[in-house]
């Protein structure tokens, strides 16, 4: 028997019937752009966030862009983030005009070295995105006041990580702007593309509000020049829908990593990753490291047994053609550089159970072995 390596189809079928009684309506009624679906999902998203609001917008990358813009980012100004990231991260500072910067990561967490990032930092450094990558949330805490002392805003880059918390403060409410993706394989997740950026302060709101239509809250007004980047209602619907079982889900995906570590402990050359035993990872993904001569021969063992997974990400983005010039030499950024050859993720979603968890652990203990001891 297979097992899926992500488990949008399991989320649908939950929503299905509701979500059509709702498109029915959407489509008796006509409002096709925007409306009553985007505003309710909207403000249910930032009472869940506890921020002053959420915009809606096209999906992550736009969220991301958007927020820079709406910051003033621009050129001649550098915004620092990891370099370990999904190459979305660094495609919205360079469409800004600003310049990316990278960090490296923590070898543990895999998350952003935020030394790093101090040490990174010049006089032209105009914001700092930390990436909650695969669900786990950077601790920004101790940068929120060496940021504003230095009038650099911190900008969230939450899209992996809906419903992680940490303090019992959530993803995207730590920063200035909090930015989400609802690509469908998100912990919350569209049915298509959209995204959201989460904000309490009333002047970015109308900032954010203008830039994703065309630079005007109202139609045919055009205060800035704008862009067109508005959450599909079809979306707002689905994800209204999914928006109340995402602790639930959050609470599943924990469990399930917990049976992973239980059942892959002690197994030839894996490390199992990190978290802090609380709320703060919802574990977007479950990426373990291997032995990087094994990692090909494992994973294709895998997919023989139908158990599909996946390297998240397999270059770092300074060893892509497009950002080579950010330092593509070998060793800039050698904690990236070298999880990039040693990590898989592992097939994680709300409709993983034990004996899923089982069947993927018992097919890696079989390439890898046991730990000699």
């Amino acid at each position: 028997m297979g097992v899926l390596f992500s488990g949008p189809q399991a989320e649908f079928e939950l929503i299905r019937e509701p979500w059509f009684d709702a498109v029915r309506e959407l489509g008796r009624r006509g409002v096709f752009v925007g409306g009553p679906a985007v505003i309710s999902f909207e403000e249910a998203f930032a009472a869940f966030l506890g921020t002053g609001a959420a915009v809606g917008v096209g999906n992550g990358t736009d969220a991301l862009f958007l927020a820079l813009k709406a910051l003033g980012v621009g050129v001649g100004d550098e915004v620092i983030t990891a370099a370990n990231t999904f190459i979305a991260t660094v495609e919205a500072i360079h469409h800004t005009g600003a310049t990316p910067v990278l960090a490296d990561c923590d070898p543990d967490t895999f998350l952003i070295d935020l030394e790093d990032v101090k040490a990174k930092t010049t006089s032209r450094t105009k914001a700092v995105i930390p990436v909650h990558l695969y669900g786990q949330m950077v601790d920004v805490e101790p940068l929120l006041p060496w940021a504003e002392a230095r009038g650099i805003s911190i900008v969230e880059d939450s899209a992996q990580a809906a419903g992680a918390r940490l303090r019992g403060r959530p993803a995207g409410s730590w920063g200035v702007l909090g930015c989400f993706s609802f690509y469908p394989d998100k912990n919350l997740g569209a049915l298509g593309d959209g995204g959201a950026v989460a904000v309490s302060s009333p002047s970015l709101l109308s900032e954010l509000r203008k830039l994703r239509n065309h630079g005007g809250e109202t139609r045919y007004r055009h205060d800035v020049p704008g862009f067109n980047s508005r959450l599909d209602p079809l979306q707002a619907l689905a994800l209204s829908l999914k928006l109340p079982h995402l602790d639930e889900w959050s609470r599943h995906r924990r469990r399930i990593a917990r049976l992973y570590g239980g059942c892959l402990a002690g197994t030839g050359s894996v490390l199992l990753p990190s978290d802090r035993g609380d709320d703060s990872h919802v574990y977007h993904l479950y990426v373990v490291r291997v032995d990087p001569d094994a990692r090909d021969a494992l994973r294709r063992q895998l997919q023989k047994k139908g158990i599909l997974t996946a390297v998240q990400y397999p270059v770092p983005v300074h060893r892509t053609p497009a950002f080579a010039h950010l330092g593509g030499e070998a060793g800039s950024f050698p904690n990236a550089e070298r999880l990039a050859g040693e990590i898989v993720s592992l097939p994680m979603h709300i409709a993983m159970d034990e004996a899923a968890v089982e069947t993927v652990a018992r097919e890696i203990r079989a390439v890898l072995g046991a730990v000699q001891v």
